[in-house]
């Protein structure tokens, strides 16, 4: 065992020593699986942190959340035939604020809003500005518990309910209309109307990719009929009591809203419940197929490295042809001379896995400061286990793309190979 071990501590000496008295095809070599295992690096730590970021974004909702969003029926409502079919402009008309109230009622039901979403141009002075709007019940604040009023307040439900043109908006908003004047008590043109500004929000930044900041909130009902001339919902937002009873609420919302639309089979549902984990899971899901072909691409450039490995390990078995012969002479055999070409090709990708994995780490670094400077919270994070997999990629490189010319060496007959120098 003893002797074997010493062999096999020869065989990486030697390897070392050609590696080094070959620096520059060495380095050259070494291009290919830097740049491979980099990529591998990068990608995975963008991946996990994209993931990390938008996962953080739901939680700043809550998990004691239901979410009811109109559906076209016949289609699952993570569907791309539903998602296409509503695009393409079906309209779905049956969500009702009636159906809000009724949700109410049910025993693990604390808090609801209903809404529906427009755009609209706000107009103040010589300022214009197309805006997106969230048309909420009042208890908005009571359900998304991130919406903060800095200045003033939020609409009542007697404003909602009386139909009343008031607005409460985003700083950012706020700012792009008024400037440094109070925006309190003042108005804005939508649609030729007056709307008065009743509450100016804090800053909030960009959720799932919206800017709250330059957001305006309008009274549900105010935005159906004064606005949109609609009397239909785009979602309705439960708020639970108990999240371990979460399942059994979504069970009775259905229930409610079968009985209510009279959808006593599946395939006339016109109506999609869902919950925070069920959006959870599904961008986790999500994020790891992407992860998954993205790093199948990326492995395209370890390939690259590791035909450039097979190529110079081809020609190091020719230059060294005497050396082979020379050393089956005085006795090493077919294994040590493999080993060597071997252990070559594999310390190769190691240390260029080394170096990859570092300025993977160095990029991933860097882009999370760009990033933050941009005003992106998101952090690119190098998990163990995307060091462990650029390891194992760079290893595998190694030992797949150099055992044939290894195995070339190997074989080679000792008088062939002294004759040939």
């Amino acid at each position: 065992m003893f002797f074997m071990f010493k062999r096999f501590l020869l065989s990486i000496k030697l390897a070392l020593h050609n590696l080094n008295a070959n620096k520059g095809r060495t380095v050259l070599t070494l291009v290919g699986i830097v740049v491979g295992i980099t990529s591998v690096i990068v990608v995975s730590s963008s991946g996990q942190g994209l993931k990390n970021y938008i996962l953080g974004q739901f939680d700043s909702y809550g998990t004691n959340l239901i979410q009811i969003e109109p559906k076209v029926p016949s289609t699952g409502k993570t569907s791309s035939a539903n998602a296409t079919g509503q695009a393409q402009g079906i309209q779905i008309t049956t969500l009702k604020i009636s159906d809000a109230e009724a949700l109410k009622k049910l025993p693990n039901v604390e808090e609801y809003v209903a809404g529906t979403i427009g755009q609209e141009i706000f107009s103040r002075g010589s300022n214009n500005k197309r805006v997106m709007i969230y048309a909420v019940g009042a208890n908005w604040p009571s359900v998304d518990t991130a919406t903060k009023v800095q200045q003033g307040s939020f609409y009542s439900e007697a404003e909602d309910r009386s139909l009343a043109q008031v607005v409460v908006i985003g700083v950012d908003l706020k700012d792009a209309l008024f400037g440094n004047e109070d925006a309190i008590g003042k108005s804005v043109k939508i649609k030729g109307a007056d709307y008065k500004v009743v509450g100016v929000l804090e800053k909030r930044g960009t959720v799932t990719f919206i800017n709250y900041d330059d957001l305006a909130y309008i009274p549900v009902q105010t935005m159906q009929k004064k606005i949109l001339g609609v009397d239909y919902l785009k979602f309705i937002s439960l708020l639970v009591k108990d999240s371990n009873q979460i399942d059994v609420t979504v069970a009775d919302v259905s229930d409610t809203l079968k009985r209510l639309h009279k959808t006593h089979k599946a395939d006339q549902e016109d109506y999609a419940v869902s919950t925070m984990q069920e959006a959870q899971k599904m961008i986790s899901d999500v994020f790891g197929t992407i992860n998954i072909l993205l790093l199948a691409l990326t492995s395209i450039s370890l390939i690259v490295g590791g035909v450039g490995i097979m190529n110079v390990m081809y020609v190091a078995v020719v230059e060294r042809t005497f050396e082979i012969g020379l050393r089956k002479a005085v006795g090493a055999t077919s294994v040590d001379i493999r080993n060597q070409f071997l252990l070559e090709a594999v310390i190769i990708t190691l240390i260029g896995g080394f170096v990859g994995i570092v300025l993977g780490f160095l990029m991933a670094f860097l882009f999370s400061y760009i990033l933050s400077l941009l005003g992106f919270t998101l952090q690119f994070s190098v998990t163990f286990n995307s060091i462990a997999l650029a390891t194992g990629f760079s290893a595998v490189t190694g030992i797949i793309f150099g055992y044939y010319p290894a195995y070339k060496a190997s074989k080679l007959s000792p008088m062939e190979a002294l004759r040939k120098e």
